[in-house]
């Protein structure tokens, strides 16, 4: 190791130099090979940099993998039973994988014209010019690919943003351009330690028409979300001039049934055919439960490891007396219970992150400001596969309640974050060949992630206003294009018969809107319209008006349907004329929320 990775008198090193099998990550080899000795020297830094001590207890959680079998030496398999296949990576073609992006963008339409149609041009249309440079981007290297020299309908549909650009927010990548344009020449540097309570206290700015969180939206609207937040993470990543390439898992043979080493998906499938509706499986479910009834005050939870031949035997009976309700939980010791909670994630066959994406998870600390690391996290968050994002959502939200015990059990933020980076980041399948230089660069970069993930997860798991505009227009666009096919129709056909009545609307009066609740016997209701009334407002008059609801008004959403939305559950705090006016064709419904 380098001389510059060397401090005096440091015990990290000496383990380093005796145990380099002891490195633990399994990164892409492209990733790894373009850091420069400048970002090797700067992550020795490293953004809000983790205590000495606590990179230590980094390296100590690598050796106890090891030790337990769950880990292996760069370039060689690990762990008991039959090992899987490490993934194979090939060199992609130039522009290879800009096509695989624009086709999971929906936007294959425009480098293939012999593909069904395909309606692009409403997407497009609410690009930024950020965004929209990054799809031309990808769109002229596809090309240049597939040997075509122009593209006539990209200067076509790239018009001039002030006259596509409808929404009031403004998106992230267009932040980053105006930082990146006002601060040519600023270098960043890391700053100095950085304790839990010294990161920046961000907060999302309240909206009027309401916040949206995952989960909110209807999966129409969903997929329309995911498809420009992949286009809105590319262009940021794009504007801070860093190349995130997609990598596709390689199949491999994993386990169909069990509880430990089985793909999120298929452990999920199991649950729900016992419990409809299960987002998180039902063994992390029950780990993290047991580690909070026994308590959160044990000092050194999460980093004291159980014996490991006991969590191996542990992890057997689990495997075969959990669904059965015979696995003798009373017997359990806590730091066990974290050790097998670490092991689950860490035996997934794929990274919790997905193979896909954890590129960008590492590359998010090379973006020059936290505002903007946090922006590229919340817009990975929302591509996550919703198995993926729903078991991560669970995980964090229990290393918080840890972190909240830190005056007894010694856990702080970033004792959390460097001892759950290798279990999260390390993963089977992926063995690649980095040096120790590399991979102590990265394991202050993925512990900087996972803290990140859990100081400001109320902040990742929204959907930024600016994505939910661009949705709106989306929706909007369609409506016209679909207006404007039914009145060509409409004056193709001979009208023979009389038109059939239409169902009645009702009136209400100027400053009212009617809000409908067909799942309880008061239909609806009428609600007057002031500056003050809010969500929760209407919720609370209806319950008060309606004493047969046995519902609690916690498991109630008022929902916006229909107009430029398909479906939204409105924030409590949502003020219903500003949201009435951005909106005025839709309805108001009140029924249980759809979790």
């Amino acid at each position: 190791m380098p001389m510059a990775y060397q401090p005096a008198k440091k015990p990290i090193c000496r383990l380093l130099a005796s145990h380099p099998e002891w490195f633990f990550i399994n990164i892409f080899s492209a990733q790894v090979n373009q850091i420069s000795e400048h970002e090797l020297k700067a992550s020795s830094l490293c953004q809000d940099s983790l205590d000495e001590l606590e990179m230590d207890d980094y390296w100590k959680e690598v050796e106890n993998i090891n030790r337990s079998g769950g880990g292996a030496p760069r370039g060689e398999g690990g762990g008991d039973g039959e090992v899987q296949e490490e993934e194979q990576q090939k060199t992609p073609e130039e522009g290879e994988q800009e096509e695989a992006w624009l086709m999971e963008a929906g936007l294959q339409r425009l480098f293939d014209d012999s593909l069904a149609e395909v309606d692009s041009a409403v997407f497009l249309s609410t690009l930024t010019r950020t965004q929209a440079a990054a799809v031309e981007r990808r769109v002229q290297q596809t090309l240049r690919r597939r040997n075509r020299q122009h593209l006539p309908d990209v200067r076509d549909i790239f018009r001039p943003p002030e006259k596509t650009e409808l929404n009031v927010e403004v998106a992230f990548s267009e932040q980053a351009l105006s930082y990146r344009d006002n601060h040519q020449r600023l270098k960043v540097t890391a700053s100095p330690s950085s304790p839990d309570d010294k990161l920046p206290n961000f907060k999302l700015l309240r909206d009027k028409t309401g916040q949206t969180r995952i989960g909110d939206l209807s999966p129409l609207d969903m997929k329309k979300v995911r498809r420009l937040v992949l286009v809105e993470m590319t262009a940021l990543f794009d504007t801070a001039g860093i190349d995130v390439k997609a990598h596709k898992a390689v199949k491999v043979k994993t386990k169909e049934t069990g509880l430990f080493g089985v793909p999120l998906h298929t452990l999920l499938d199991q649950d729900q055919r016992r419990v409809s509706g299960t987002k998180v499986p039902f063994i992390l479910q029950r780990l993290i439960s047991h580690i909070e009834d026994e308590g959160l005050d044990t000092e050194g939870l999460l980093r004291i490891p159980g014996a490991a031949t006991r969590v191996k035997s542990l992890c057997q009976e689990l495997e075969s007396s959990f669904y059965d309700g015979m696995f003798q939980w009373q017997q359990l010791k806590q730091h066990d219970a974290a050790s097998l909670l670490k092991l689950f994630i860490r035996e997934l066959p794929h990274p919790l992150l997905t193979v896909e994406y954890l590129n960008a998870f590492i590359a998010v600390n090379k973006l020059p400001t936290k505002k903007q690391q946090l922006q590229a996290l919340n817009l990975l968050v929302l591509l996550l596969p919703e198995a993926n994002r729903d078991t991560l959502k669970a995980l964090v939200e229990f290393f918080q309640r840890v972190i909240d015990h830190q005056a007894k059990n010694k856990m702080t933020l970033n004792n959390v974050s460097v001892i759950m980076a290798p279990n999260i980041f390390m993963f089977k399948g992926f063995r690649s060949k980095v040096t120790e230089q590399q991979e102590f660069s990265m394991a202050t970069r993925t512990a900087n992630i996972v803290r990140l993930l859990i100081r400001y997860q109320n902040l990742l798991w929204t959907i930024p206003k600016f994505i939910v505009t661009q949705v709106r227009q989306q929706n909007m666009e369609s409506q016209r294009k679909q207006h404007k096919e039914r009145a060509v129709r409409k004056l193709l056909k001979k009208i023979t018969t009389e038109k059939p009545p239409e169902r009645p609307i009702p009136e209400v009066s100027q400053g009212f809107i009617r809000v409908q609740a067909p799942q309880f016997s008061k239909i609806s209701m009428a609600v007057q319209l002031t500056e003050e009334l809010q969500a929760a407002d209407v919720l609370t008059r209806f319950i008060s008006q309606d004493s047969s609801v046995a519902v609690k008004k916690e498991e109630l959403c008022l929902y916006e349907t229909g107009g430029n939305i398909k479906e939204r559950c409105l924030d409590g705090e949502t003020y219903m004329k500003d949201l009435f006016q951005l909106n005025p064709t839709a309805e108001w419904v009140i029924k249980a929320m759809q979790r």
